[in-house]
């Protein structure tokens, strides 16, 4: 099997081990998880083709960089993409009879994400000139931003599926947020980039606020780290106010859908 494959797979995989092993309460069924992994892995499709129609409506990325930047980053990417994930994990899970605690939120979430991040991975890294140089940037920084995004969007879709008196508010509040983490992720990438092809590497004055651009993603990373591992802890605290017995996850291996 190709290297550049398995290096594209792999921080997936770590992924997906990771935020099963966080489910102490009540694992997930595999098939299921498999299930949600694969529509995660379709849901590429109608991003891609969301992503196609608006683009021709981003702004000049040579008279316009940053404005360029910042509608790539947050509609073209985040808007599309987090909408997409979000309305296939409501029909995956939200009537499911293993949706039945706050942390399954976060589990469906991240393995549908993960399956996208997949997809995207492969793409990237197949179609890079140094394909292991992109397999471990995008493994230490694009998928895990990926699984970020999906816990909080599983955090909020937990929330209104046991609280329904509020339920309005926290699914807008399931897409508002990953989509807005989502495009200050990528706006702080692309802005950077349409700026040095705009104006030129040499330009000092440019070259600086690129420099100052890639410490804020840096440092937007690390915070997106803290807030996730927070919203896993919230919500295993969560499920076990709901009085499910601490197991180890695989003790609760089942395959049943």
């Amino acid at each position: 099997m190709n290297i550049a494959f398995i290096s594209a797979v792999l921080p997936v995989l770590v992924l997906l081990f990771f935020i099963y092993k966080k489910d102490k309460y009540q694992p997930e069924p595999i098939k299921k998880l498999l299930w949600t992994f694969f529509v995660g892995c379709i849901s590429v499709v109608p991003a891609v083709m969301m992503e196609v129609v608006i683009m021709p409506f981003a702004p000049s990325a040579e008279h316009t960089p940053v404005l360029n930047g910042l509608f790539n980053g947050y509609i073209v990417a985040g808007f599309s993409e987090e909408l997409c994930k979000l309305l296939l994990l409501m029909w995956v899970i939200w009537r499911s009879p293993h949706f039945d605690e706050y942390f399954d939120g976060i589990v469906y979430a991240a393995y549908l994400s993960l399956g996208f991040a997949c997809v995207e991975n492969i793409g990237y890294v197949l179609q890079g000139d140094d394909q292991m140089a992109t397999a471990l940037m995008r493994g230490l920084l694009a998928v895990p931003a990926h699984f970020l995004f999906a816990v909080t969007m599983g955090y909020y879709v937990s929330l209104a599926k046991f609280d329904p008196e509020h339920r309005g508010g926290y699914l807008w509040k399931a897409f508002l947020f990953p989509m807005l983490l989502h495009g200050t992720y990528d706006a702080l990438l692309m802005v950077s980039e349409t700026l040095g092809k705009a104006y030129g590497e040499e330009n000092s004055i440019v070259m600086i606020v690129c420099a100052a651009l890639f410490i804020a993603f840096i440092i937007f990373d690390i915070k997106m780290w803290r807030w996730g591992l927070k919203r896993i802890k919230r919500l295993q605290e969560r499920s076990q106010e709901q009085g499910f017995d601490r197991m180890h996850p695989f003790d609760g291996f089942t395959w049943d859908v």
